[in-house]
């Protein structure tokens, strides 16, 4: 059994880089079309009026605000660019989300699972960063 363990620890260790990167570049393009959606799709959201916010009338549709974050967000995230900032406010925005249209605790009931994974998701990109394989690292010089 041991054996075992230490062959799938190397395994894991080889793919650590490709699979973070995996998870930041698939998320991301898939977030992406959502704010695609929201922005340029069938029923594009103006910028002004629309949803309040949590019963604040800011006069700017909140719906487009999360489809430039998803939209231009995600696309920093993907190509790892600036992608700690990118991802803090793709989570926020997803915490919004959740607590404003998903507004029940279990999210099976709620239609809510997308939201949380995508917290999930971008709280640790958040934390961890793009990793090796980004502009990021790249402009850096961390590669």
């Amino acid at each position: 059994m041991n054996a075992i363990n230490n062959l799938i620890n190397a395994i894991a260790a080889k793919c650590h880089t490709l699979s973070w990167t995996l998870l930041r570049v698939l998320s991301s393009a898939m977030f992406m079309t959502h704010g695609y959606a929201k922005l340029l799709g069938e029923r594009p959201q103006p910028f002004l009026g629309g949803m309040d916010f949590f019963g604040t009338d800011l006069g700017i549709n909140m719906l487009w605000v999360a489809g430039f974050i998803e939209l231009l967000g995600g696309a920093f995230i993907l190509l790892g660019l600036f992608t700690r900032t990118a991802a803090f406010f793709a989570a926020v925005l997803m915490v919004m989300a959740y607590l404003s249209a998903h507004a029940a605790w279990f999210p099976t009931l709620n239609n809510g699972e997308l939201a949380a994974m995508y917290f999930l998701v971008y709280f640790a990109i958040f934390a961890k960063g793009a990793g090796p394989i980004s502009l990021d690292a790249m402009w850096l010089g961390k590669r």
